[in-house]
């Protein structure tokens, strides 16, 4: 999607990577890049999605003079391959995949900067592997709870309700008694026709929603990727027990965390920003950014990301 202008501003100029490369994980090549300076302060990317995949202007948030960025392309999506693999595709095979990540690079200690299922994930490591992060910078909380993927494929419409008309009606009557299923039948069948159609459907509906102003959107060439890896952990609910991150953040509440919603962030909606800060404690930070949505580049945002990663950066350094 476009960026506004004045946020764009806000980027540190192109650069390219330093390092890129693949690993080599069942039968999944991760693709990853390293930016920035060598000896810089280890920063892990996590993107959304899941299924999104890492865009150039990702790596231009963070100073290359300052950080050394890894940033990947999780399973199935970006320049990893196979291409909207949900083979071996779970979130146990995600945090692992990072774990493997940072011992392939010789990492100690990494900030864990993610958004929307980014932030998901983020946490689910940080539980996982306490000892191997140093903080947190958390957009648009997602905590792979079934109330959460409830209220993306029925409760967004109440504030987007022409997107989610479009969505729903591109199902039959019939089966949308059960959008998520009837999606996910179309996504896996046979009929690679009516696979990309759903997932030009699934995806504008997630887009148009994303921000603020409300805008009609387009899908993007990474539809397939985003819509059928979505619908893969939506119905097997995040391959995450409820209520499980909530239980676990004690384990990483010793650590600094910077959390950043939007106020009208109607994909993640705030108060799981709130919920996930409470439970933290004293170590996390929450910021809710008055005239924002749910993208990492609406106004106020971005500001707010990069003067979070300063601050977790200032207390471990």
């Amino acid at each position: 999607m476009p960026y506004p202008y004045e946020e764009m501003l806000r980027l540190h100029a192109p650069y390219q990577p330093w390092d890129t490369g693949y690993l080599s994980r069942d039968e999944h090549e991760i693709y990853y890049e390293q930016c920035g300076v060598e000896d810089g302060i280890a920063v892990l990317f996590l993107h959304g999605g899941p299924g999104a995949g890492c865009s150039p202007a990702h790596r231009r948030m963070f100073d290359p003079r300052k950080y050394r960025v890894v940033l990947f392309d999780q399973r199935g999506c970006g320049r990893s391959t196979p291409y909207a693999s949900t083979s071996n595709n779970t979130t146990h095979d995600l945090v692992e995949d990072i774990e493997a990540l940072r011992v392939h690079l010789g990492l100690e200690k990494l900030i864990l900067f993610g958004g929307s299922w980014g932030s998901t994930l983020a946490l689910c490591y940080g539980i996982k592997y306490p000892a191997h992060c140093a903080g947190f910078v958390l957009r648009g909380i997602f905590l792979g709870s079934k109330a959460e993927i409830d209220w993306f494929l029925y409760d967004m419409g109440r504030f987007f309700p022409e997107a989610h008309k479009d969505f729903t009606e591109f199902l039959p009557k019939a089966e949308r008694g059960d959008v998520l299923g009837a999606y996910y039948n179309r996504l896996t069948g046979l009929s690679s026709g009516d696979a990309l159609a759903a997932a030009k459907s699934w995806a504008s509906y997630e887009n148009s929603c994303a921000t603020l102003v409300h805008q009609k959107r387009g899908s993007g060439n990474g539809a397939l990727a985003i819509s059928l890896i979505e619908a893969h952990y939506f119905v097997h609910n995040c391959y995450l027990e409820e209520g499980a991150i909530l239980d676990g953040v004690a384990d990483i509440a010793h650590l600094p965390a910077v959390i950043v919603n939007g106020r009208h962030d109607v994909i993640c909606p705030p108060f799981t920003a709130q919920k996930l800060a409470d439970k933290w404690g004293a170590q996390a930070s929450l910021k809710l950014i008055d005239d924002a949505g749910h993208s990492a580049f609406e106004t106020g945002m971005l500001a707010a990301l990069l003067k979070g990663l300063e601050c977790v950066a200032d207390k471990i350094s």
